[in-house]
């Protein structure tokens, strides 16, 4: 089985730092080629961001679909979720977003969570996902850190004692569960459940299982209506040629 873990942001650290955590909970048989656009926006903070990852995410999910080898499956690493119906329509393979995989796992793991993310103008995206996917009961906060994503690509102990501090007051406020906001912070979840004493779901390990998960049972995309091939075709929007210069990290 082959995933294709797609980073819609530039960073290469982030990106080899996601594979490591995404590979870490894959089973023996599953093969994850991470992925970020050569061009684009740095980190997703924004609403123009999203924009551009989204592009980023349909170019680099038609390259794959349309390569020698389509992976079985697709996740976004990012907690908008940007571009996940759009891919959604050019394959029939799984394609989960990491906000979703968590929010999702969370309601299993306890009654209610909370997001702890990055900073504070992603908070009305986060609230938007939280309606999208029908979570308003089981949310019980959404917390900004005010670290912005690219100081997650190595995570030192400051960023560390700040997530960890929000996460127990998400706990303390009735959080069965902490979500994290932000697939950079995919390294932190093993240290963070320790130090706060309630479960804590990583959106990029949530996902694997879940694509992985829905390969196993048979289970892909609906092409019947909203997910169906676009009227027009499946071609991705055009972007800069520079944009499929990609590196995969394996």
């Amino acid at each position: 089985m082959r995933i294709l873990l797609i980073n819609p942001n530039t960073s290469r650290a982030m990106t080899a730092k996601i594979a490591e955590a995404a590979r870490g909970v894959a089973g023996p048989d599953v093969v994850v080629d991470a992925v970020c656009p050569a061009v684009g926006a740095s980190a997703i903070e924004s609403h123009v961001d999203e924009v551009a990852a989204a592009a980023a995410v349909v170019e680099l999910v038609a390259a794959d679909r349309d390569g020698p080898s389509p992976a079985d499956a697709y996740v976004i690493a990012c907690f908008g979720d940007p571009g996940l119906d759009a891919a959604r329509e050019l394959v029939d393979a799984p394609v989960v977003g990491i906000a979703e995989a968590a929010m999702h796992l969370a309601t299993v793991s306890g009654r209610h969570f909370g997001v702890v993310t990055t900073l504070s103008r992603t908070l009305g995206r986060a609230h938007d996902l939280v309606a999208r996917y029908g979570m308003e009961r089981a949310c019980v906060s959404l917390a900004a850190t005010g670290i912005p994503v690219l100081d997650l690509e190595e995570t030192g102990s400051l960023a560390v004692e700040t997530i960890a501090s929000y996460s127990a007051d998400a706990a303390a406020g009735g959080a069965d569960v902490v979500v994290l906001g932000c697939a950079g912070m995919a390294d932190l979840c093993a240290e963070l459940t320790a130090r706060v004493g309630v479960p804590v779901v990583d959106g990029v390990a949530a996902a694997v299982g879940m694509a992985s998960g829905m390969v196993r049972m048979g289970l892909g995309t609906s092409k019947r209506d909203e997910y169906a091939l676009p009227a027009r075709g499946a071609a991705a929007p055009t972007l800069p040629p520079q944009a499929a210069n990609l590196e995969v990290f394996a």
